[in-house]
């Protein structure tokens, strides 16, 4: 039975598509058939991380009512085995999301026996949003290091703990992650941005990963390309420990302490 987890934030632009991207692409590359829905009716963003744009032909909401069938609307993915995009329609509203028929697409991809469905949620809190989480088994609350940002992925906890199907069910709590994107240990000493420790407290989940500010991000996006096949880059590194993480390795967090630079580094301010 295919597991389904959230990827969402009540913020936009804190980096849940990213999140998404990397998430589905690191279970992929582990061997774990997976899909990643973009649930972003009306502005589609997936695809174009995801570098396939162009083989855009079904999407979500053609698939919502019946104008394609899943086969249809699926994009495998040309780099990774095992890996399937399904884009949002960048002409509908989000109304065309009903409960019904994203029940029924959840169900598909259990019979096609995917191991993970990975719902990329577009912010705030409407229809949208809803639907992206109703269904969740867990959830990862992707999070920057300021107050607003952590604020709005507080009140999206609320959400989950009482409007998911899970608590109206009264069933187990849908499991919660912490992804904490764009930190920078050296702002955060400074006082510029929130801890990670600040933001725990706040939140009171348990954290996934820690992925540090990081040119590699903007630069993969616009090459279409998820950031954990750079592995060369901190970024990659980073979404690539937190997807061990989540299949249950025990891993110490990188990228979270400042680094101590030595005398000449301070002399010279060089690095």
């Amino acid at each position: 039975m295919a597991r389904v987890i959230v990827v969402t934030s009540g913020k936009g632009g804190v980096g849940k598509t990213t999140t998404s991207a990397s998430f589905a692409t690191g279970l992929a590359q582990r061997g774990y058939k997976t899909a990643v829905i973009d649930f972003d009716v009306g502005l589609r963003n997936l695809d174009l991380i995801m570098g396939c744009e162009r083989r855009v032909v079904y999407d979500f909401v053609n698939v919502i009512n019946h104008e394609a069938n899943l086969n249809q609307a699926l994009i495998k993915d040309k780099r990774v085995e095992n890996l399937f995009i399904l884009p949002a329609s960048q002409t509908r509203d989000k109304e065309a999301l009903t409960a019904d028929g994203v029940e029924r697409i959840l169900k598909e991809l259990h019979q096609q026996d995917f191991d993970y469905i990975v719902c990329d949620s577009p912010a705030g809190i409407e229809r949208g949003a809803h639907m992206a989480l109703y269904f969740a088994d867990e959830a990862l609350i992707t999070t920057n290091p300021e107050v607003s940002s952590v604020r709005d992925s507080d009140r999206i906890l609320g959400i989950l703990a009482s409007k998911s199907r899970r608590a109206e069910q009264g069933d187990e709590p849908v499991k919660e992650h912490l992804v904490l994107c764009r930190y920078a240990p050296d702002r955060a000493d400074r006082g510029d941005m929130l801890t990670v420790e600040d933001v725990l407290e706040i939140l009171g989940i348990p954290l996934l990963g820690v992925i540090p500010e990081s040119r590699s991000v903007l630069q993969s996006s616009n090459a279409g390309v998820p950031v954990v096949l750079d592995e060369t880059s901190e970024a990659g590194k980073a979404y690539g420990d937190l997807v061990d993480r989540f299949l249950g390795k025990d891993l110490p967090h990188r990228f979270i302490t400042a680094e101590k630079k030595n005398f000449f580094q301070r002399l010279f301010k060089g690095g």
